[in-house]
């Protein structure tokens, strides 16, 4: 059996791509399952999902722990978990990065290939949603099914679902993927450390009361503790503010869903780049087109 994990963001098309590969190998005669894990997270948070082939029935139903095959959506999801955990020591890794193999390290020697499916999505699709472009660099070096197969299942899911152009421009995102992928053997100097978890379990909470803010193990718990959490990362566009245009409506201060624009004492404002997570409402509000939207996560 071979086994598949995908660490991705919410709207990136993890579980697409999961069900897409795993049609990839019913057209090649084999049998297959695929399947999401993620509870009520919003676009952008880390989510998984896990996909099975095999040449005969596959009974097994849980999480896939010890993958063959490990295919990383989000570069920076290597920075905030251990994404390789359980990988098997001849397993694989594809990654959705501008660097070379050899400049990825995933805490332990492996066969890697690499792509930018974030910069051909955009081309291809006009959008930052990189599981067909990520797929073709999994055929490239998966040899249980043929690039012809993956661009197959690709047209009969997106086809069915988006329409005949989008079937042929998430293909054309695949060949073009798969075209560019390079391969060679990743670095494992990284450590495994366990992810922080700012949660508290229920013996932290006392019975009848409300958990009050506070420090556990060097990270915050109870409100404000999301403050752990650096979503800026998720950012495939930044805002650009041009200070002279702006006439301290605030629109922008007010109309941040996340709170990450700040009021400096002249009534200008400022972005805290390590939450923001690019979504451009600032600059739709802005009636002056003093902020708009930069592609790129840095300023």
């Amino acid at each position: 059996m071979f086994e598949v994990r995908f660490h991705g963001r919410g709207g990136q098309g993890a579980v697409m791509a999961a069900q897409t590969l795993a049609e990839a190998a019913v057209i090649e005669g084999r049998h297959a399952q695929a399947f999401p894990y993620f509870g009520a997270e919003r676009r952008g948070a880390p989510v998984m999902a896990f996909a099975r082939i095999a040449d005969r029935k596959i009974s097994i139903k849980s999480q896939v722990y010890e993958p063959d095959l490990l295919v990383v959506l989000d570069e920076s999801l290597l920075d905030i978990e251990p994404v390789a955990r359980g990988l098997k020591p001849g397993g694989k890794a594809v990654i959705n990065t501008r660097k070379l193999p050899t400049e990825i390290d995933l805490g332990m020697e492996v066969e890697c290939a690499t792509v930018p499916a974030t910069s051909i999505a955009m081309e291809y699709l006009k959008a930052p949603i990189v599981n067909t472009a990520i797929l073709g660099a999994v055929a490239m070096v998966c040899d249980l099914f043929s690039m012809g197969s993956m661009q197959q299942a690709i047209e009969n899911r997106f086809g069915g679902k988006f329409g005949e152009a989008a079937a042929r421009a998430n293909a054309a995102a695949a060949a073009a993927a798969y075209s560019q992928t390079l391969r060679g053997r990743c670095k494992g100097n990284r450590p495994f450390v366990p992810r922080r978890v700012w949660l508290p379990d229920w013996r932290d909470i006392p019975i009848g009361n409300t958990l009050g803010e506070g420090v556990k193990d060097g990270v915050t718990v109870g409100p404000g503790g999301a403050k752990q959490n650096l979503t800026g990362s998720w950012r495939v566009q930044t805002p650009r503010y041009d200070k002279e245009k702006c006439v301290r409506c605030l629109r922008c201060w007010f109309s941040c869903p996340e709170g990450c624009i700040k009021r400096e004492e002249d009534e200008y404002v400022r972005w805290d780049l390590n939450y923001c997570k690019g979504c451009g409402i600032c600059a739709q509000v802005c009636p002056v087109k003093a902020i708009d939207m930069m592609k790129g996560g840095s300023r």
